[in-house]
């Protein structure tokens, strides 16, 4: 039977304490003695110090990364350009299925091997379980975001590494082992990175799916096409189920977007949107339904993002904020940043939209669309249109964005399109 040593937590505080000294000189006054201590430097620009105030180091958690650094994102070039007059309804994109793969990151040791034989406990803390099957061994616990779930077992056997699994994927943990030191880690969450085939719109969508299921802290690396994130054991099933979702060859749903704020010319009247009806021929709307706030019009190919903007331009001045594109595989929920496409001086308010998308009989698409901003969701909207036809939503007052202009207005225009996925190996891949 395996011995485990107490468990043994040590907390280990560090300070660095900074100290500025000083050095005053006092010497001759002197003209002749200051010009001997003065060395002339010719054509060296100098810094008017009069205009630099110093403080006190604050603190940096109350200390943000500029903007400059923060506005530089290595997706701009292939998420925020969208060529409107070339729009590609149906694209089919060849990929390799064996190039995705899930990796967990970081040291984990294989496990001591022991058999386990009778382990049986009742509704206790996973690391408490794990303590108690490796009591007055030499091995030691951490674990730094516990207590975890209770659980119970009764008459768990077989090797030692296969009971710590169990114990571990009842209660939602990860575990690692650093042999060296003989010390168990548990932790709700793990470093991941996903790899996938060498394609732009699929990567594009793993990333709004990744982000749709919560996760923002993502690095993503174009050379290799792998993404690098924090994920709890519910989060790794998911990109799991992903994976095995390219197996059948899916259909992605892609969306054209462009958000833009309307400032009517007379500050006193709305947006007369049912002047519509009479620019464009009838049958060019195709459906209208209101939401919780602002109102969706499905519409054919008629309404172009060129043709709305002449049509809004004899009422208000058209402000582009955003422009960009995300995809969505088909049943899944994705997330488009809106920020992340936001053009110069547009603030775009936190504004994300998540959509979930799924492809019916017809090549018809319902879309299950959310928008939301920094506190919280804005609007809901579930949309059935036909591949080819667009959707427009409307009437959203401009002060749900802290944007304080009277009868102001955000509107979102969408394009959907489809990305028939193909699976097949390199040789046939390299003949499409």
């Amino acid at each position: 039977m395996m011995i485990f040593s107490k468990i043994k937590y040590l907390t280990i505080f560090s300070a660095a304490i900074l100290g500025l000294t000083a050095c005053i000189y006092k010497g001759d006054n002197s003209a002749e003695a200051q010009a001997q201590d003065v060395i002339a430097f010719d054509n060296v620009p100098t810094v008017d110090t009069a205009s630099v105030e110093f403080k006190e180091p604050q603190d940096p958690h109350m200390i943000r990364t500029t903007e400059g650094a923060n506005a530089l994102d290595l997706e701009t070039p292939l998420r925020c350009n969208v060529n409107w007059n070339t729009q590609q309804m149906v694209l089919t994109l060849p990929y390799i299925k064996s190039a995705f793969k899930l990796e967990r990151n970081g040291q984990n040791d294989p496990l001591p091997r022991f058999e386990v034989t009778g382990f049986t406990f009742d509704m206790m803390p996973a690391e408490k379980a794990i303590a108690k099957l490796t009591k007055d061994a030499e091995i030691r616990i951490s674990s730094s975001d516990g207590p975890y779930t209770s659980i119970s077992a009764e008459d768990l056997k077989g090797e030692f590494s296969e009971v710590i699994k169990m114990i571990t994927d009842s209660a939602g943990v990860y575990y690692s082992y650093n042999a060296k030191d003989k010390i168990l880690t548990l932790s709700r969450r793990a470093n991941m990175t996903l790899y996938t085939p060498p394609s732009r719109p699929i990567i594009l969508g793993l990333l709004d799916v990744i982000r749709g299921a919560g996760i923002t802290d993502i690095v993503t690396n174009w050379a290799d096409y792998s993404i690098t994130f924090d994920a709890d054991v519910e989060t790794k099933n998911k990109m799991i189920e992903l994976i095995n979702f390219f197996e059948n060859s899916p259909t992605l749903v892609a969306y054209d977007v462009n958000i833009f704020r309307l400032y009517p010319f007379d500050q006193k009247s709305d947006i007369k949107w049912r002047e519509l009806l009479v620019a464009f021929d009838f049958g060019t709307i195709t459906t209208a339904q209101t939401g919780v706030i602002g109102r969706v019009l499905t519409t054919t190919n008629e309404i172009s993002v060129e043709k709305l903007q002449q049509f809004l331009g004899t009422q208000a001045r058209v402000e582009l904020v955003s422009e960009g594109k995300f995809v969505v595989p088909n049943l899944w929920l994705a997330r488009f940043d809106i920020g992340k496409c936001t053009r110069p001086k547009a603030d775009a308010y936190g504004m994300s939209i998540l959509a979930k998308a799924s492809l019916e009989k017809g090549n018809e698409i319902f879309t299950d669309v959310t928008l939301e901003e920094t506190n919280g969701q804005v609007t809901n909207f579930k949309i059935r249109n036909k591949l080819g036809e667009n959707f427009l939503i409307i009437g959203l007052p401009n002060e749900l964005f802290g944007i304080n202009s009277p009868k102001s207005e955000t509107i979102i225009f969408m394009v959907p399109r489809l990305i028939r996925t193909l699976k097949t190996n390199e040789k046939i891949k390299n003949k499409i």
